[in-house]
């Protein structure tokens, strides 16, 4: 394996994604993902729209009531986009990590869908609408507000520098993930409980993506 990864590092990126290709099992892994992935996307506004006509119940958030709501639509945006086009970027080059990637997200959103069914939660007070057009093209025709636990913004950025290698990037990776934290309960889109458990139980679905990318 060990001989294989110096290998596949030795050679150009055209060169990495012809060799790997060559394995049926990432084939078979890589088209799977991809397939999983497009049956989910009629999912998601259906989900969302459901959820959101479900009444839930409000959590008294005692750190999110002495955050002031303000408007912080275009840094959540521009971390959120710009980060996953940079982590893109970053794991084309190496096919293995695009498997984790995919997989990562796959799991992260199925997750959240049992996790946001299992605890039904109303919006915070103050909720401000987070300015995103491309992520409300996922939520459907009305705009979502209880897709509460766990932070699927925090969780993003988490699964990020949980796959990205290098350690620059796994520290911009970090930053992103605590300036997101912080961003979604200044926007009051999210209650606490929904930041800080976004790390723990993204990291339980990376360790399964893992397992199911692994070659």
């Amino acid at each position: 394996m060990s001989n294989k990864k110096t290998r596949l590092a030795s050679l150009s990126l055209a060169g990495r994604w012809v060799l790997t290709w060559q394995s049926p099992l990432f084939k078979q892994k890589l088209l799977m993902a991809v397939a999983v992935l497009l049956c989910l996307t009629p999912v998601f506004p259906m989900f969302y729209q459901y959820i959101e006509r479900r009444e839930g119940y409000f959590y008294n958030d005692i750190l999110l009531n002495i955050i002031p709501a303000i408007d912080v639509s275009i840094p959540i945006f521009v971390i959120t986009w710009g980060m996953a086009l940079f982590a893109l970027t970053r794991v084309v080059q190496n096919p293995s990590l695009l498997l984790g990637l995919l997989y990562g997200v796959i799991i992260v959103n199925i997750s959240r869908f049992i996790s946001i069914s299992m605890v039904p939660l109303n919006p915070p007070h103050g909720l401000i609408d987070i300015w995103d057009p491309i992520t409300d093209l996922f939520y459907g025709e009305t705009y979502v507000t209880k897709d509460l636990f766990y932070s699927g913004h925090t969780a993003n950025q988490f699964l990020f520098f949980l796959v990205l290698q290098k350690k620059t990037d796994k520290y911009l990776a970090l930053t992103t993930t605590i300036l997101m934290g912080i961003l979604v309960m200044v926007q009051h889109v999210h209650y606490t409980i929904d930041v800080i458990f976004a790390p723990p139980l993204t990291y339980l679905c990376y360790l399964l993506a893992r397992r199911m990318a692994k070659l």
